[in-house]
């Protein structure tokens, strides 16, 4: 039942333990990374893609808990199997009320591990799957695979979907996304903004008007949701829309019909919803400002896109996508930036997230009069001084481990160069990489 692409990590601080298990689970067929501790565990986790974690629970430093926590915040869809010497009834049932997959207490049986490994890995979506060339969505970071990952499974059903993120981060390609890989794909997909249409004419734009219901209405409208039919629609700003058209379409929402300005009668839909955000609305409906049952209504499943400062290591792939494309549309020979003006592009501060990058490549391809885009046409496109991320030494204790991965992850475990951009000498950055057990070797490519 097992197959030799199938990945799975074990973590466990006692080394023969922990060898015992990689012989046991190898010989099944199984590809076998093996942690000795939850910092370990992290850093492979940074480059690798497991669809099983296997876990210790007492461990020294990072015990199997607070690697579960840490697991769950970046690959959520990740199934977790704890094993413990130290069971307790207590224990499991927290373990496995927080969504953990699985809790067995050593010394344990082989058998009784490798059926919980097969139920465990039984209709998991392997990341395999997400990295297909049908998404135009570019990405090498965990963070955005393992949102593409909950956004495949999404997709086959008919669940309201919210897209929270920081503008620019690119909730509206994700929303695509999402409708090409739904059974809906052949319908179509219509993105309205909620936020750039004036109060009064929203509910119009989006349920419809029959001819003479207002001035101006010259002609029957059909609107947005009936022209959606049998496909989906893109709420975007939905945190915009005033509460008056809240209830409205909660209405529709609850439904499944939408009644046109002045019309009689409401005409039946079958629509998709995913709406999205960069408000918080957990605040905004306590705050009144936006209907706690409409919030219910939308957030069925919430995919959280990650800030491109959390991402650094697409920023290189994502320059040299828009550099190609936008080279070719403005008929311009350039093929790539300085070593030291893709420096300049990391350790940016990218507030305007994706869009702000391609507007900076844009800026830079329009400009070129070389081949090769020097540091000065980026820091002219760029044109932030002052909001560069800090130098390593400024860097917050707390997200030093963080900070490390990310730099090993956008310089390809180049040592040297990561510590050029850390702003630390080489023996310096290779004791700092010692103490976060991350080794330089599982970033190469």
């Amino acid at each position: 039942m097992t197959a030799p692409e199938v990945t799975i990590l074990i973590v466990d601080d006692d080394p023969t333990l922990l060898r015992l298990l990689g012989i046991l689970l190898r010989e099944e067929g199984f590809r076998v990374l093996a942690a000795d501790s939850g910092a370990q565990a992290l850093a492979l986790l940074a480059v690798e893609r497991p669809q099983l974690l296997v876990t210790d629970l007492r461990m020294e430093g990072m015990d199997g808990m607070a690697l579960f926590d840490a697991v769950r915040r970046t690959c959520p869809m990740l199934p977790v199997i704890i094993l413990t010497a130290h069971g307790t009834i207590p224990e499991a049932v927290a373990a496995t009320r927080g969504g953990v997959f699985g809790f067995l207490t050593k010394p344990y049986e082989a058998k009784a591990l490798l059926a919980e490994v097969e139920k465990a890995l039984h209709g998991y979506v392997a990341p395999a799957a997400m990295d297909s060339d049908d998404t135009p969505i570019v990405t090498r970071s965990p963070l955005m695979q393992s949102v593409l990952e909950e956004a495949r499974v999404v997709a086959a059903t008919d669940a309201s979907v919210l897209i929270l993120g920081d503008t620019g981060s690119g909730k509206e390609l994700l929303a695509q996304t999402i409708h090409d890989w739904s059974p809906r794909r052949d319908a179509p997909f219509i993105a309205v903004n909620c936020g750039a249409i004036p109060e009064q004419l929203l509910e119009s734009e989006l349920f419809g008007h029959v001819k003479g219901s207002f001035t101006g209405a010259t002609r029957d409208h059909r609107g947005l949701f009936p022209e959606a039919e049998g496909g989906t629609i893109f709420l975007d700003e939905i945190g915009d829309m005033a509460l008056p058209l809240q209830v409205k379409l909660l209405r529709v929402l609850q439904e499944r019909e939408v009644r046109p300005v002045g019309a009689a009668r409401a005409v039946p839909i079958d629509v998709r919803v995913i709406s999205a955000t960069h408000r918080d609305l957990d605040a905004e409906a306590a705050a009144d400002r936006f209907r706690e049952d409409l919030y219910y209504r939308i957030n069925v499943v919430n995919l959280r896109l990650p800030p491109l400062a959390e991402r650094r290591e697409d920023i290189p792939l994502l320059a040299g996508h828009f550099l190609a494309a936008l080279a070719a549309k403005y008929r311009k020979k350039v093929n790539g930036f300085a070593s030291d003006a893709t420096d300049a592009l990391l350790c940016a501060a990218w507030p305007g997230n994706v869009r702000q990058l391609f507007n900076t490549v844009e800026k830079c391809v329009a400009l070129a009069t070389t081949p090769i885009v020097p540091l000065a046409l980026v820091e002219r496109a760029l044109d932030r001084s002052g909001e560069d991320i800090s130098s390593f030494d400024e860097a917050r204790r707390a997200f030093e481990r963080d900070y490390l991965l990310q730099l090993m992850k956008i310089t390809d475990g180049n040592v040297t160069h990561a510590a050029r951009i850390a702003k630390r000498n080489r023996s310096d950055f290779y004791s700092l990489l010692h103490r976060h057990q991350i080794e330089p070797a599982l970033f190469k490519t």
